[in-house]
Order: structure tokens, then sequence, then C-alpha cells
């Protein structure tokens, strides 16, 4: 019997223009299982989901850099993996130098920042609708004092995102995390945030066996996190790297993909 459900949510618990269906918020509200967002978004950029399906359970951000519960307008931080402010300076300055043009963003647990606004900016302000604060990264790096989570990259295309990888190899970093959560997206997390952790953490506290755990996902990301539960439920618009850990498929985040799984995989 599945006790939890953890779900990843652009590309597998969102539709394409980044909303939950009512359909999905339908059957997740009368599955009555506790359901815990695990995504790379910013605990703000998750707020209008978790309001829209009244969560009241612990959530995992930044791939697992903050576990986190809500709190009226705030969050009540449970754990927390930033990445190295030394690490974030080299990165900003090195990809600055090197490729002044690709879209870059930070963020803390509470904002999010960028020095230009370009197309990926407008891209994730259309998907979140959220506005970033824009900054001279230079000085906001020597006067901020709040940790930060991740560093976000939307490359123009895949040539783009192979440049980033090939130049932050180069940099030899330590202590950090780079994934691809999209097709032309690159984020950096520190070593520590791994979706599996945020999963592991959850599973401790409510003594929850593997068998009584559920996932849904669709990225590279997810991996982690599919790897710790029984009952793997991937995307139909899944990367095929992911549905090679797939004990079921369900249809696409378009066609309300998780209700689907949860109808179909989880209430059986």
């Amino acid at each position: 019997m599945i006790k939890h459900i953890f779900s990843d949510m652009d590309g597998t618990l969102l539709n394409n223009q980044g909303i939950v269906s009512n359909e999905n918020i339908r059957v997740i509200k009368n599955s009555h299982i506790p359901f815990t967002l695990v995504s790379a978004r910013a605990p703000m950029e998750m707020f209008d989901t978790i309001d829209k399906l009244n969560l009241t359970s612990t959530q995992i951000a930044f791939n697992g850099g903050l576990i986190y519960k809500r709190h009226e307008d705030s969050i009540i931080k449970i754990s927390v993996h930033s990445l190295d402010i030394n690490n974030v300076k080299n990165i900003v300055n090195k990809i600055r130098l090197t490729l002044p043009n690709v879209s870059m963003s930070l963020y803390t647990a509470d904002n999010w920042y960028t020095d230009k606004i370009d197309a990926g900016i407008k891209l994730e302000t259309s998907i979140t609708g959220l506005h970033a604060q824009v900054v001279n990264y230079q000085q906001f790096l020597n006067t901020n004092k709040d940790d930060i989570f991740k560093i976000m990259f939307i490359g123009s295309d895949k040539t783009q995102i192979d440049e980033l990888i090939t130049t932050l190899d180069k940099l030899n970093l330590s202590g950090v995390s780079i994934q691809q959560s999209g097709n032309n997206y690159l984020e950096i997390t520190s070593d520590q945030a791994k979706k599996s952790r945020g999963i592991q953490y959850i599973q401790e506290i409510n003594s929850l066996d593997k068998s009584e755990m559920a996932a849904f996902g669709d990225g590279h990301n997810d991996i982690p996190m599919l790897k710790m539960v029984d009952t793997a439920v991937i995307m139909a618009n899944a990367m095929d790297e992911v549905k090679k850990y797939a004990t079921h498929m369900t249809k696409s985040n378009v066609d309300d993909g998780v209700a689907y799984g949860i109808q179909n995989f989880i209430e059986v």
C-alpha cells in the first residue's frame, strides 16, 4: 500500500504552461495520500501548486538543496545544503567572461536574481509567473548575506549547453552537482543536494518502507528519486534514459499523467 507520493513538477505534474491541471488536482486530493513536490524550483516557484493542492506535508526544493514546510507566505527550513560562495563567484565570473550571452540566474530561498532580462529569463517568467530582480552580479555577490542554492543556465540550443558543460568542467569544481533538468536547462546546486536526500528524510521521519512510496518523474535529475521507491511512474514525455527506471509508464504531463498514474498504479 502506497503511503506517500513524491512528484517532480516541470514536465511531470505541471502542463507545458507550468500549471497543475484540474484533473491532477482532483485525483491528488481525492487520494488522501501525503504528497510531496520534489523540484529543482525555488520554494516561491512552488507556492502556487502547493496552495492549489492544499499541501501541508514537507516539500523539497532545489533538487534537495532545501527541505521545508510552507508557513503562510514564508517557509520553515528543515534542511539546508547551499552552494559555497567561492564556487558561485568562480562560476559567474568564468561564464560571463567566456559565454557572455548565456542566460544565467541565481536563487536564494526567497529571491530570483539575474544580471539581464534576456529570452531565457522571459521564458522562465512565462512559466513561473515570477519576475527576476536585476542586479550587478559582482556587487551582489560581495554584499549578499543569504544562502545561494542554485545557479541556473538556459541555453539557446544544445550547442550552447555543451559549451557550458565544457567550460564548467575546466573549472574543476568540488562540492557542486551539475545537472540538466530539461533539454536547454543546466542547473548547479550543492553536491549534497540530491532529490534522493529529500526522499530519505521523509522516509525516515515517517518510518516508510521503500514499498510504501511512489514517485513520478521525467528528467535526469529525477533518477536519484526514482531509485528510492518501489513504484516509479515515468511520464510518456520522459527522456529515454529515464524510462529505464520505470516500474510503470503513464501518460504525458499534458494528458494528466500523474492523475492517470495514481488511479491505475497506486489506487489499485
